[in-house]
């Protein structure tokens, strides 16, 4: 099971590949084989899954009904924009034109750790994004919310 955390910033070269950062390599599970999953992601960013973390969302689309639209429109936004793509010799993968074009990335990313997956940004659309956020509501009330124990 692979586990990431942490920010990092990188730049995108003219190829369209991106680093993957050192500590988030040491905790990629081996059963990854050094292949990412990328798709499109919430908020203008984009999803990267190891391999094996892959496997698993595979399997919960799996469990959607196909009946359901809304279950369909889902299964197929988060398929269409799925790519593989093999770490190389220097750690990098290529993140294809179209998902760069989807989540506004030119020169720079951020990288952050998201436990079971990895997100790329365009740090001005993150920066807004928290932004935004923190207008609304601050991360100590939605903390609040979020780990409140349950009534069980």
């Amino acid at each position: 099971m692979s586990s990431f955390k942490g920010s990092y910033s990188y730049s995108v070269d003219s190829k369209g590949r991106i680093n993957i950062p050192a500590k988030m390599r040491k905790n990629l599970s081996p059963d990854a084989n050094d292949l990412f999953i990328i798709t499109r992601g919430f908020e203008t960013c984009l999803f990267l899954y190891p391999n094996d973390e892959w496997i698993k969302v595979e399997h919960s689309l799996r469990q959607l009904s196909p009946a359901d639209p809304r279950h369909r429109y889902v299964t197929r936004t988060l398929l269409q924009y799925a790519t593989e793509s093999q770490l190389d010799g220097q750690f990098r993968i290529i993140i294809p034109k179209e998902l760069l074009q989807f989540a506004k990335i030119e020169n720079e990313v951020l990288i952050l750790g998201m436990l079971e997956r990895i997100e790329v940004w365009n740090p001005k659309v993150y920066s807004d994004y928290m932004t935004a956020q923190s207008q609304n509501e601050s991360y100590e009330s939605v903390a609040a919310t979020v780990f409140k124990p349950s009534q069980e």
